[in-house]
Parts: C-alpha cells; structure tokens; sequence
C-alpha cells in the first residue's frame, strides 16, 4: 500500500467517512501538492507509526499545536482525537499542559477552539 493510501486509509478512521472526502477537498483547492503531502506524509507516514497509540498521538499534536498557535489543524486534531478515544477531561489535561510551558494565552485560545469545535459537532454552531 503506497504511503498515500495509507494516509487516507488513517485520516478516513480518524475524521470519519461522512468528513473524509471534504477535507481531502479543502486540502486539494488550497494546493494539490500539499494535499498529496499532508495524506502522504502525515497521514500515510506519522499517523500509521507504532510506538503510541492514536489517542497518544492525537493529545501530543493538540499540545504542539495549541502551543504555536495553529488553528485549523488545532480544530482538526480536536475532531481526531474525539474520534480517537480521547476524553473531554484528557484534552483539558493536555491544555493544561499547554498553560504551564506555552503560556496561559495559547491554552486559553486553544479552550476557544475546542469549545467552537464542540459546538460544532453537537449541531449549536
């Protein structure tokens, strides 16, 4: 299986079937280069790793992008991790985490995120 189809194998599993094809979409309008990439490299490369689990994963990259500020992927993981097992109370952890040595700002921004993500995904927003 090519590195490609492994990613969108993963990233289907993660952001659920009904997602799948419109993010693949929105990766291809900005550059289909960068989408080919991010399924490749991310997904078919990263996501696929053994070593830590999908839950793991998914709270250590809501961590790094909380941290730097990166806001759509933020939002994405936050999906992905939901979808990965991980508890509401395990991603305030992470957040936390994110408070102490990223600054309270980056956590509190991050809380903004995750609560416009839930509401999203509940039908409120």
């Amino acid at each position: 299986m090519s590195d490609y189809d492994a990613g969108y194998q993963q990233f289907r599993q993660m952001v659920g079937e009904d997602k799948i094809d419109p993010l693949i979409q929105r990766f291809k309008s900005v550059c289909p280069d960068f989408e080919t990439e991010v399924v490749s490299v991310v997904g078919g490369r990263t996501w696929t790793r053994k070593g830590i689990d999908l839950k793991t994963r998914s709270l250590c990259s809501i961590c790094v992008l909380a941290a730097t500020g990166r806001q759509n992927a933020l939002k994405l993981n936050f999906q992905m991790a939901l979808n990965n097992g991980a508890a509401l109370s395990e991603i305030f952890e992470a957040i936390m985490q994110v408070a102490v040595y990223a600054g309270y700002p980056a956590a509190w921004d991050a809380l903004v995120m995750l609560e416009q993500t839930l509401d999203e995904q509940s039908g409120a927003g």
